[in-house]
């Protein structure tokens, strides 16, 4: 077997594996369920580009991660970058929450800035710590900190607008 059909092949069972935990934080990221695959096809090309470096590293997942995030904010930044997704929610595998409030919490998440939503996915969803969120993020643990805090803040009022608006809307 040739050195290019072993990487090739070390490089399709990492996508086998991680794929769908990529696809979910892309989603968060983007709210959109085709942002997301396409947030995930640039990442994977861009690890696939560097693959022989990535896989040396202590923890392949995290830089590919990271990867993930850096390409999501650098497509906010660009001016072109104006799309505004449907609102949809795919189906998930996740069967334990409530669909309503998944698809609240995901519309609440939309409406955060980019850096915003990237720290809370990467801190509550991915559960990462503050110093792992702020070494992805180029970011000190004080901003990751405050981001977090603001961010949750919005979120629970986003969230509180949305259910007394439900409430509102049942009578």
């Amino acid at each position: 077997m040739r050195r290019s059909d072993r990487t090739d092949d070390e490089f399709a069972e990492f996508v086998a594996a991680r794929s769908g935990q990529l696809y979910r934080s892309a989603y968060l990221l983007t709210t959109s369920p085709h942002a997301a695959e396409d947030l995930v096809q640039t990442a994977l090309a861009k690890t696939y580009a560097a693959w022989w470096r990535v896989r040396a590293t202590d923890d392949p997942v995290a830089y590919v991660h990271g990867v993930l995030v850096k390409s999501f904010l650098s497509e906010r930044r660009r001016k072109s970058s104006r799309e505004l997704p449907v609102p949809e929610t795919p189906d998930l595998a996740v069967t334990d929450a409530d669909p309503t409030e998944r698809a609240a919490l995901v519309a609440a998440l939309a409406e955060l800035a980019p850096l915003d939503r990237a720290v809370v996915v990467l801190r509550f969803w991915e559960d990462h710590s503050v110093s792992h969120t702020a070494s992805q993020l180029h970011l000190t643990e004080a901003a990751v900190k405050n981001r977090s805090l603001r961010a949750l803040r919005s979120l629970r009022g986003l969230l509180s607008e949305t259910s007394s608006h439900s409430n509102g809307s049942a009578r």
